[in-house]
């Protein structure tokens, strides 16, 4: 690893070809919007509750839900569930007849979850919030200067599609995203990260250093280095807006990034970089 001329981006690996770029795939809660920041603490508690009951929680139980989110950041909120169920069953605590459903525990999560989220896009409109507040340090003209250089955007996110395409418009990203912005759905049968990826490379025709993958979740950047595509992780500090999360900065390297940044502030210097410019 070496860092770009005294920059904070990070190279793991530089062996793709520069300049070959023609599609890019974001994922947006992290990535590029920070609206939903804080929702791993909404559904830590969400989870241990609906693992606990009436029981109290143990420091076992509560490390495991901090791994089990950690290791699943990125994928269908719904998925997460589904592993809850599993994990309620498992570890028995709660009477057969009152473990819910993936989407009933997704709808305790959702609700809670979108409190925070209706209040911050509320601020955004009224002009409380700004944009800056509203997204990842330079990520909004990151996205344009990568629009404008003929590139195909698409937005990818494990947040349900209707959510994130009104989030997308209301900070102003959803027009660099020509390319589709796609969003859960339902099972992974019908929407995946991965079903993405796959999908517009074999639709493009496209091949490796082609198409390029930003996210701040393991989930991504592993299904762009499965595809052979770049990966560069956000390992963003959403509660700034900007520079380092260690936490990020762990499982995206552990997901074998090759190239790994803070937020978008250097990102003319990325630009140059990943083009060969």
């Amino acid at each position: 690893m070496y860092n770009l001329n005294g920059t904070d981006i990070r190279i793991y690996k530089n062996n793709f070809e520069k300049g070959n770029i023609k599609h890019a795939i974001f994922d947006f809660d992290g990535t590029i919007s920070i609206l939903r920041e804080g929702w791993e603490k909404i559904m830590e508690p969400v989870m241990v509750e609906s693992i606990c009951g009436d029981q109290k929680a143990t420091p076992e139980i509560i490390e495991r839900v901090k791994n089990f989110i950690d290791e699943t950041t990125g994928v269908q909120t719904i998925l997460q569930m589904e592993g809850l169920v599993e994990i309620v069953k498992e570890i028995g605590l709660v009477p057969e007849e009152k473990i819910l459903d993936a989407w009933g525990y997704k709808k305790i999560y959702n609700d809670r979850l979108m409190v925070p989220v209706r209040e911050r896009i509320s601020e955004l409109e009224s002009g409380v919030k700004s944009l800056d507040d509203s997204t990842l340090k330079g990520s909004l003209d990151f996205c344009r200067k990568l629009f404008e250089r003929g590139v195909t955007m698409y937005l990818a996110s494990g947040t349900d599609r209707v959510d994130v395409r009104n989030e997308s418009e209301k900070v102003t990203a959803a027009q660099y995203f020509k390319g589709g912005i796609y969003g859960a759905i339902g099972t992974i049968e019908e929407y995946s990260k991965d079903k993405v990826i796959k999908e517009i490379l074999r639709n493009h025709n496209l091949h490796g250093s082609e198409l390029i993958v930003f996210g701040d979740g393991p989930v991504e950047i592993r299904n762009a280095k499965e595809n052979g595509a770049i990966a560069v992780g956000v390992a963003s500090d959403e509660v700034k807006g900007h520079g380092w999360n260690e936490a990020k900065i762990d499982r995206l390297t552990k997901a074998n990034c090759d190239i790994l940044i803070p937020d978008f502030n250097e990102g003319d210097k990325l630009l140059n970089y990943l083009f060969g410019s």
